[in-house]
């Protein structure tokens, strides 16, 4: 009866430990967004906003650099009055671009943020679906924003970014292989 009764408890013991073993797999967001259309779509309205400030910035800056030259070359007879109040205009030309370069820095992180968050959402929503449909209990990013790896060691069958692309309705590009 005792042997009986240690062979229930060994059969319990590791059945319980069975049913806690959780598949974990990982999905790389960065491949992932690469793959997708909106990704090209997000980087080039990007670049069109940062080249449409930059272009400000150049013509804010030109206009101080032909104002400041205009400056110089005034004659050394120039009322002291006259010089003051361009020295002024000149300054307060100095403090709009920089402010110009503070919210065109704003802009541009907003611009993509707005861009993005409707796609990280996306991915996001397909991830979870994925996990869940195909039993694993966590998900995990292999890299950081900071680009620092979070896994040191990761068996490629547990990738599941295939697999949300698929989700996604996308059909992954070749891979290139770094030489």
């Amino acid at each position: 009866m005792r042997t009986l009764f240690l062979l229930l408890f060994c059969v319990v013991a590791v059945s319980a430990q069975a049913q806690e073993t959780q598949k974990i797999g990982y999905a790389d967001w960065q491949y992932i967004f690469s793959q997708m259309p909106e990704f090209k779509q997000i980087e080039n309205e990007l670049k069109t906003h940062g080249t449409q400030l930059e272009n400000q910035l150049k013509a804010k800056s030109t206009e101080l650099e032909t104002k400041y030259k205009a400056y110089q070359g005034m004659p050394a007879t120039t009322p002291d009055a006259i010089r003051a109040d361009k020295e002024r205009e000149l300054q307060a030309m100095q403090e709009s671009i920089q402010k110009f370069q503070q919210d065109a820095q704003t802009s541009l992180q907003n611009k993509q943020g707005a861009l993005m968050d409707p796609v990280i959402k996306k991915v996001g929503k397909a991830i979870e679906d994925t996990a869940k449909e195909n039993g694993y209990a966590f998900i995990l990013n292999p890299q950081t924003m900071g680009g620092e790896d979070v896994l040191l060691y990761s068996d490629e069958k547990y990738d599941i970014s295939k697999l949300v692309l698929k989700k996604l309705g996308i059909t992954p590009k070749p891979e290139v292989a770094n030489k």
